[in-house]
């Protein structure tokens, strides 16, 4: 029988999932930016050989974020365009929930979901992981590679993108707006900012500034 989770039940399942993987993990969120105990989690997975696959639907990722998966060979990653599903599974549990694997979302946001075990449930868990496993073929395995770049916020480095459709924030996920630089030696060039500042002072720099 499905478990109701509310926001802190969601999380502390969630690092349940991932901690008792033993054969594969898969983990579906349109947002991805880990904090450092998922990552922590992770990491051990990676050295334990343990296949995890980790589907996104948004480009946005920060360079730190892309570093970090870059360095582990059994994470593999997707992105799936137009995802919009919260799933995360291993072997014997499966969890569906609002939550996305974001920071920022992990510690400010209300959420809700279900879990899933496969001992209580094998139809809904076996109809979860098949429609999983849909999403994983129709992704596409990315490789990213991106350079740090120089900002005159105090968020360092992130990524570059043209001034077209407008991003989400790779912080809190709302959608960010086109502003423009009003000091130093960037005054005068555009940039995606997010309507929340100053509480989220997360900005993308747009390619063709001088």
């Amino acid at each position: 029988m499905a478990k109701f989770l509310n926001t802190s039940a969601t999380n502390y399942f969630l690092e349940e999932l991932i901690k008792d993987a033993k054969e594969r993990l898969i983990l579906i969120s349109p947002f991805l930016k880990l904090n450092d105990r998922i990552k922590e989690l992770l990491t051990d997975k990676n050295r334990l050989k343990i296949d995890v696959r980790i589907v996104y639907g948004k480009s946005e990722l920060q360079p730190e974020e892309i570093s970090w998966l870059k360095e582990l060979t059994y994470i593999r990653t997707s992105f799936c365009k137009n995802l919009h599903a919260k799933c995360y599974l291993n072997e014997e549990m499966c969890i569906i929930a609002s939550l996305n694997l974001y920071e920022f979302s992990q510690v400010n946001n209300n959420e809700m979901g279900v879990l899933i075990r496969r001992a209580d449930d094998s139809e809904l868990y076996r109809d979860a992981y098949d429609e999983a496993q849909r999403i994983i073929r129709i992704s596409e395995e990315v490789r990213i590679t991106l350079e740090r770049i120089a900002s005159d916020s105090d968020q360092g480095a992130a990524a570059t993108v043209s001034a077209g459709q407008a991003p989400a924030c790779p912080k809190c996920g709302t959608t960010m707006v086109l502003r423009t630089s009003k000091r130093g030696d960037t005054k005068g060039n555009t940039f995606w900012g997010c309507p929340g500042y100053p509480q989220c002072r997360s900005l993308i720099p747009i390619e063709g500034n001088p």
